[in-house]
């Protein structure tokens, strides 16, 4: 071997060398077991301040920067009833430095409400965990002269079309719920569609409608106040909110379930060990007693669960309003 050829190889045995040890004390790139190594945001697609949203959600941002000590900051991004904020985080890098918190018209009831949405929350999303749910309820207005759901059953069948229910609007959270209602009873009720629950609840007052199936946080107010009577709440749990109201389970109407729940997504293909971390965070913030009170405060019923658990209601909850959207005729353009 001559001394030329030697050199090379030795040189070239040398770089390796030198370029494995680089590589074992250089700084490693943070790996998804890392999470989180800088701060998350999380897209609320909800203008902020108003709803029951946006404060759950900061809340959870909170608990989550205090417990993983990277700044987890809530981000409003709100329009066509949450689309654009979901299809916004859909679209960001499954990296895990955006989380999508959303509910149920969002994530169950757009995709059967618009004839096309730019996201799909089963197909673009990967699901952590179910955080909770805020009911509906059904109250009606003190002269109808009913104290019960069977009493109420009774006159709307004896009457049909002659009772009005008022809601946020088309394919809003309370039209639907009437409409499963209708769906599973056969009454036939007519819907007044507002721009707010503030004015429905005026005109429920009034007397201009003479029923609700309104959210158990804006109901509470005025049937703690004796203005209005809650029939059932429209849930397989009583109300934290409304506890001596009994659920329509418990009156024999198991299938009449309507809630807004709330869940946390990640972008599709994102690491499992951040799906991973993120769920049991949530799941230890959400078992936390002070936290969990305060939740309930709010009017939200804490849940959790798995993400297999989110990914199993999501399904059921898109065929069941899909049917529900169906049967009421109800679109969004």
């Amino acid at each position: 071997m001559s001394f030329t050829r030697f050199s090379s190889r030795l040189l070239g045995l040398l770089a390796g060398a030198a370029a494995a040890l680089l590589a074992v004390t250089a700084p490693q790139p943070a790996t998804a077991a890392d999470w989180p190594t800088k701060p998350v945001r999380i897209i609320v697609p909800s203008g902020g301040g108003g709803g029951t949203a946006d404060p759950i959600a900061r809340v959870l941002a909170d608990e989550l920067t205090k417990r993983l000590g990277q700044s987890f900051v809530v981000e409003n991004r709100g329009g066509a009833n949450g689309n654009i904020g979901a299809a916004a985080a859909a679209q960001s890098a499954p990296d895990g430095n955006t989380i999508l918190f959303s509910w149920a018209g969002t994530l169950a009831t757009n995709i059967s409400l618009y004839s096309r949405i730019p996201f799909d929350p089963q197909k673009d999303f990967d699901p952590v965990v179910l955080i909770g749910a805020v009911p509906n309820v059904l109250v009606v207005n003190n002269a109808l002269g009913v104290d019960t759901l069977g009493k109420f059953i009774a006159l709307a069948k004896k009457a049909p079309g002659t009772l009005n229910y008022g809601s946020t609007g088309n394919g809003s959270s309370m039209h639907l719920a009437a409409e499963l209602f209708k769906k599973s009873t056969g009454i036939y009720m007519v819907h007044i569609p507002y721009n707010s629950a503030g004015q429905a609840t005026s005109d429920l007052l009034a007397n201009q409608t003479q029923l609700m199936f309104h959210l158990v946080t804006g109901a509470a107010p005025y049937v703690k106040a004796g203005q209005v009577k809650a029939l059932a709440v429209l849930a397989e749990h009583r109300s934290s909110v409304l506890p001596d109201v009994p659920t329509m389970a418990e009156l024999g109407m198991k299938d009449i379930e309507s809630s807004t729940w709330f869940a946390m997504l990640l972008p599709k293909g994102s690491p499992h060990e951040v799906i991973t971390r993120l769920n049991a965070t949530i799941n230890q913030i959400l078992a936390d007693p002070p936290v969990r009170q305060r939740l309930i405060g709010m009017g939200m019923e804490p849940i959790g669960g798995t993400p297999d658990k989110l990914a199993r209601h999501l399904d059921a909850e898109i065929r069941k309003w899909a049917e529900v959207v169906k049967f009421s005729g109800a679109k969004i353009q």
